[in-house]
Parts: C-alpha cells; structure tokens; sequence
C-alpha cells in the first residue's frame, strides 16, 4: 500500500517539485520514497511496507532493459501465478512484490492484463522509450486515481492535494459541481471541485502521448441473475467464494487485523479471517454505539476487541484535518467515525480487513426493499400517484408522517432512486439555497447507467446505480482516505473479481426477500457465526450529529460558519440560518424536522473549501 504523484511536462527545477508533491502524500507511505525523472515525465512513489519488506520492493520499479518505469498503489492477490506465468514466458524478476508482476504482465499482455487481475489497485507505467503513459484503476474503485492536463502538464496521483505545489498547476474550485455535491452528498461524477482534476473512474485506463489522453472502458458488471442452483447450493458457492477471497486478501508479511462493526458482513470476514484483533468505535450516546454488541461477538469467537469512544469534541475539532486527507468533501458523517477507527489501528497494525461493497453486490441496503413493498399502493395509477406526491411535497408539512413515502411513490424508480444517501437535498431545495446557478442535474447523472439494466428487476437497477455513484464516490473514497490518513491499508474482500462473478448471478429471492436483504449472504454467515448477528438488520455507521446539532455548543458553531462570508459567496444564508433553527427548536416528540443531514452537508462542504480556498488555505498539512 502507497501512494503515487507525478507529471508528465516540461518543467527546470523538476526533482524539487516532484519532492514537494511526494511529501504532501508522505501519509500513504512513511516507510520509504522512490522517484524516477527523465526530461519528459517525473513519478514518485511513498511507500507502506506490507509485502516483501525488503528494499527491493521500492519503487518505481523497471523492466529488464529499465524502458519502462512503474508507480503502483494496492494489492494483486493473484501475483504469484501471473508471475509463474511470465517467469515460464521469459520475463526476469528483480524482486519478490506483486507490484512488479504488472510491468511485466502489461509488457507481455498491454491493457488485456487488466481483465487477468485479482486485486485492488491504481498504478502508472511510464514508456521511456515511447514516451507514452499507461494509467489503469481497479474494477471497483477501491483505489484513487486523479489525474488534470493544463498548461502542457499532465498530472497524474493518488491524491489532488499533491498537484497543488506544482507551478504548472491552477488552483481554482469548481463550482458547477457544488449543486450535484448538495443532492448526492459528495460529486458523483468524474468531476472534482477543483477545475480541471478528474478521477479516473473504475474499470478504466487511460493512455497519454503527445498531449492527448484516451479513456478506455475494460470492465462492466451484468448481473445476469441466471442461476439456476438451489438456495442450499449457492450459499454453498457462497462460503467457498468468500473463503477464498478472505484467503488471498490476508497474503501479507506484516499482521492482518479486521475492523468490526456489530453487523453481519464485518463479523463474517472477521470469523473466515480468523484474525487476532479486531477495532470498533462509538458514541457514549445509546442508540449510536454498536461497542457493546461488536464487544460480546468478538468474545463469542474467541477475538481480542479494541474499542475506542469518540467524544464529541474530538469529533468536532478534527474536522478540518480529516478535510484535508480526503482531498474533497464527502458529506457522510460516518467518514469522521472511520478516521478514529483506522487511527486506533494504527496503533497496532498496518492492514485490516473491512466489509465495504457486501450491500452492492448482495443486495443489503434496507432501502431495497422498498420496491417489493406497498404493492397494493403501487397499482393506482401513476398519474394519480404523480399528483399525491405534488401535492404532499408542496403542500404538506415537512416532517409530517406519510410525506416521504407519498413523494417517493409519486416518481418511478429510476426518477426517485439516485444513491442510498437520505435526507439530502432534492433538486427544488437545492435550487433555492444556492445563489449562482450551479444547479443540481440528478437525472442526467442517473439516465445513462439506468439506460444501461432497462429490462432488469428493481433491485438490481438499484445495485447497479450505487455500484457506480454511492459506492466509488461515497463508501471507497473514505474508507481510502481515512486508513491512509492514517497510513493503514484497508482490504474489502467483498469487492473481489471472484465475488463478483457470483453475485451477478444471484436472482433477485437469493439477494432480497422483503424485509430480509443478503438473503444468500447471511445463510452463508449463519453457518458459522450466531444468529443474532447474521440476521441482524443493516444499521449502518449510527453518527449523534441531529443531537449534537440541538445542543447551543454546536448549533453557535455551525451558526458561525453558515452567517461567513463563503456562505455568502455560495449561499442563501438567511435559509441556512432557517434550516438550522428549525432543527434545532424542534424539541418536541410530535415534531419531526430532522434537517441534520442537509445541514452537515452545507457545513463539511464549508470546512473543506475554508482548508483549501480559504484566506488561510495552503498547501501544507497543518
């Protein structure tokens, strides 16, 4: 696990810039640093020592005759027979890493390689020779990979925050993107909110030479749900799916933990991992720690359990920095919870095995239920069900019970459906609170990937949305950020090539039957593990930011913020100010206004763009 910055331009003091870069990143990687410069292209390299500890597995790394220069990011866990494979086609090796598997595989296979890999990865491969650039992200986005092309420079790195000291690079934020931001709760596009800067999306590479870059698209789930096996035989499938994955995602030289929640998917992988430790973190507020449950299960397998208890004070003070690691704004509260998390790790581990990508692939959210419930009330016709929705949006009260559910049930799925996130802004709140028109553009971000499963069953619509926004923008960015913050490697065996091939064929009965979701899943989980965790209903990461926000100590910070003069520059403040009053003044249990979610968007969003375009913004950590 690393991290990697480079350019590819004309530039004198080079070495010094690229130094600069790396060290904005030292994070991903304090163990050692590596760079290659010619006169056309500069790659560097930090370095997390987790395989192969040994120096030879620094990088950049380079081919036999040094044509060719690698900086990678991730982990292949198939490297061992692609190398025996290269090794039988003649290819010599200079080291024992999986890193150097893919220089010589893309020599031998170019981008067919990518279709060969089990792992997740972001990598470069610079042609010296050639004077060409080849960039590839895994199929899922486990990885970042941001790349900008200005002023005859490409740019090209695991973090944006390392383009910033570039003298070639323009900082200027993007505010076409902040409409999509308020809906989506993070940009849910390749867009970033800095100009220029795009993230490669998953299942793609990208090629450079002389001044143009192509996109190429190399993988695309279909869920086919064509097998035809037995319930008992698929969780069969399952089991030894997911054995196997868990099997290669511990390939490590260093001690592999697990981060554990008090939910199924976490508290499998911690059981078919068989790991010796395991981290949890909560709130000392009830409902919002799941400390105790995470606590009694480990105990009931036999596993050491670290928990820490987040104060809200720490909460709060730390939230500018963990802005800084995540290079953008991602409005999801439980991305602060994570950085504590993979911190308490830290202390003790390097790698840890996470249960991200478990709800996308086997149907987990709660929210997929939905379209096989209230059947009755789906068969009025949608014409009429269109006009209860108009009328409950504009006419009825907000917070009143049956609004959302008429709303929702006013729209078709691919109208309604755009990301798990709830209570986020809908276009028409959107529109009235920003003052410069970046304006919010939900069905054209959702039409082309709905285009693309027309014919298939709600659920797997709904996967295949979140597959590709809620999952790569949202659950992967932080889960990435927050470990390497804290220079800990997150592995999600869930999100595995092999554990794909299976949940693609799962019919919609062995992934959700209403109200149960993971059906195939938890039959696998209840095998081994007791009951009351395998069945447990989906809770998700339980933040107290709508009782934080009612108390007078947060609600005059987020005041503060909301009345500055970046509000102003974004922003009806007078409706800020209003959404947060009526929040906080709604005490009383007959009243339902939860505006918490909105409001944490609005705020993260000014925290971070106070870090980076700010009067006091730099480009230096702290």
């Amino acid at each position: 696990m690393c991290g990697f910055t480079g350019f590819v331009g004309k530039l004198e003091n080079r070495e010094e810039v690229l130094v600069n870069m790396m060290n904005t990143i030292i994070h991903r990687g304090p163990d050692s640093e590596g760079r290659y410069i010619d006169e056309d292209a500069a790659l560097g390299f930090r370095r997390l020592s987790i395989i192969d500890l040994s120096a030879e597995g620094d990088q950049p790394l380079y081919n036999e005759d040094r044509s060719m220069a690698l900086v990678f990011n991730g982990e292949i866990y198939n490297y061992q027979e692609l190398r025996a494979e290269l090794l039988a086609a003649g290819h010599r090796f200079s080291s024992n890493t999986d890193s150097e598997t893919l220089l010589h595989g893309y020599e031998e296979w170019g981008s067919r390689l990518l279709s060969r890999l089990r792992g997740m990865y972001a990598f470069v491969i610079w042609d010296i020779k050639n004077k060409k650039l080849f960039a590839a992200r895994d199929m899922f986005g486990i990885k970042p990979l941001y790349y900008a092309q200005m002023n005859g420079t490409l740019f090209f790195g695991s973090e944006i925050k390392s383009f910033l000291v570039h003298p070639k690079f323009d900082k200027v934020f993007n505010e076409g993107a902040l409409g999509n931001y308020l809906s989506f709760q993070f940009v849910p596009t390749n867009e970033t909110f800095f100009k220029g800067v795009f993230c490669l999306q998953p299942g793609h590479f990208l090629q450079y030479k002389e001044g143009k870059i192509k996109i190429t698209r190399y993988f695309e789930p279909h869920f086919t749900g064509d097998c035809k096996k037995s319930f008992k035989e698929v969780v069969d499938d399952v089991e030894a799916v997911m054995k196997d994955s868990v099997e290669k995602h511990k390939i490590s030289d260093v001690e592999v933990a697990s981060y554990l929640s008090s939910g199924v998917d976490s508290s499998y992988l911690t059981w078919l991992g068989q790991v010796d430790r395991t981290y949890t973190v909560g709130f000392d507020e009830g409902k919002y720690s799941e400390i105790q449950d995470a606590k009694e299960f480990a105990a009931s397998i036999h596993m050491k359990n670290t928990a820490k208890v987040i104060t809200p004070e720490e909460y709060w003070d730390n939230l500018s920095d963990i802005q800084y690691y995540m290079d953008e704004p991602v409005a999801d509260p439980a991305a602060i919870a994570l950085y504590f998390l993979s911190r308490e790790a830290a202390k003790d581990v390097k790698v840890v095995l996470s249960g991200e990508g478990s709800d996308e692939l086997f149907g987990g959210y709660n929210i997929y239920c939905e379209p096989m419930e209230h059947t009755g009330f789906n068969k009025i016709p949608m014409p009429v069900r269109r006009l209860l929705g108009k009328f409950a949006e504009y006419c009825l009260p907000r917070g009143m019970k049956g609004r959302g559910f008429l709303m929702r049930h006013g729209k078709t799925l691919e109208e309604r459906y755009f990301a798990n996130a709830t209570n986020i802004f809908t276009e028409r709140e959107a529109n009235k609170l920003l003052k410069n028109g970046c304006r919010p553009q939900i069905q054209k971000i959702t039409k082309p990937l709905y285009d693309r499963v027309q014919g298939k069953d709600p659920v797997t619509k709904m996967q295949y949305v979140d597959l590709h926004l809620w999952l790569v923008h949202d659950i992967l960015m932080k889960g990435d950020k927050m470990g390497m913050a804290n220079s800990i490697e997150v592995r999600v065996p869930f999100l595995d090539r092999e554990v794909m091939k299976l949940a693609e064929t799962l019919p919609l009965s062995y992934k959700v039957r209403a109200p149960k979701t993971k059906v195939a899943l938890r039959g696998a989980a209840e095998r081994v593990i007791r009951s009351k965790t395998a069945k447990k209903k989906k809770l998700g990461f339980p933040i107290p930011i709508r009782v934080w926000l009612r108390e007078d100590k947060y609600y005059s910070i987020v005041k503060e913020m909301f009345l500055s003069d970046d509000a102003k520059r974004f922003f009806n403040t007078k409706l800020l100010v209003k959404m947060l009053d009526d929040h906080k003044n709604c005490r009383n249990k007959n009243e339902k206004t939860d505006n918490s979610r909105k409001i944490w968007a609005v705020y993260i969003f000014l925290v971070w763009y106070q870090r980076f375009f700010g009067e006091q913004s730099g480009t230096g950590q702290f």
